[in-house]
């Protein structure tokens, strides 16, 4: 994915340059809460809730931007939430979601994906190819969008009106179910649509290796998603969806940001609380 400017008029036509040229409406989204809420952990480890708890409200400490924190790790049944119900702009994490909805459908209807939709998912996770994720939207259409979202019980997350995609509305409660599910056997993923999309997660190209990854322990795996966006409302969108399994962890993390004044202070913004997650459970 390309880097993306924000096109500024006067008046109410305001425009936004998503990725490759996608032009998309520049609609002011509702803000996240204007208090300031505070992290809440829990977990079945003696000590790790209080920690992480206390490592993610320092490393937010400073930081300007309205941040939402999602983890879970199954492991030590340890969660941590921040603005779990707070919308924000998906930018490209919002292709998990699509090549979700594609494997469902297509094990709904016995089938395996077709060649071109190989090529055209594996451009769309590994190279966040806009390209690519326009023409799956358009396929799968929004009755099935929204039946996947049903089913996934995603009943927060708002899909892109108008092809939009990447104004679709997600939440760090909504984008951890997904990574559940994508994560543990379920009747909603098949295995195989699991493993696929987990592989693909795991083969992003190096320059978008950043985000949730950040800090993760030699011999854990990693699979992750990024999506960043500017818009002339609360600057940048900056996210980072990731899964992680090894050293006795078995984890998922989403962090959503936006009010950044560019993707670089958004990309650290993450990395910090990664860090202090990664940092946390390997010492647990």
């Amino acid at each position: 994915m390309t880097h993306q400017t924000s096109r500024r008029r006067r008046g109410p036509a305001v425009a936004a340059v998503l990725g490759a040229g996608l032009l998309i409406p520049c609609v002011a989204a509702s803000p996240a809460s204007a208090a300031t809420p505070a992290v809440s952990c829990t977990s079945a480890k003696a000590g790790l809730a209080t920690k992480l708890q206390k490592d993610i409200t320092a490393a937010l400490a400073h930081r300007k931007g309205t941040v939402a924190v999602g983890l879970y790790d199954r492991t030590t049944r340890t969660a941590c939430s921040l603005r779990a119900s707070s919308a924000y702009d998906s930018a490209s994490v919002v292709k998990v979601t699509v090549l979700a909805t594609l494997l469902w459908d297509a094990k709904k209807h016995g089938r395996y994906l077709t060649a071109t939709e190989n090529t055209l998912t594996k451009a769309m996770i590994t190279k966040s190819d806009n390209a690519a994720t326009s023409k799956l939207w358009k396929q799968l259409g929004m009755t099935k969008i929204k039946g996947f979202l049903t089913a996934a019980g995603m009943t927060q997350t708002k899909p892109g009106a108008n092809g939009y995609w990447g104004l679709t509305q997600i939440t760090v409660t909504d984008e951890q179910k997904l990574l559940k599910l994508v994560n543990a056997p379920n009747t909603v993923l098949s295995d195989n649509s699991r493993a696929y999309t987990l592989k693909l997660m795991g083969q992003v190209v190096t320059a978008q290796r950043w985000g949730t990854p950040y800090g993760a322990p030699a011999g854990v795996a990693w699979h992750v998603k990024n999506g960043w966006l500017s818009r002339a409302t609360h600057g940048w969108r900056v996210h980072s969806v990731g899964t992680f399994t090894g050293g006795g962890h078995d984890y998922a993390m989403t962090v959503l940001t936006h009010g950044n004044s560019t993707m670089n202070y958004g990309i650290a913004t993450i990395q910090g609380v990664a860090k202090a997650v990664h940092k946390d459970l390997a010492a647990s």
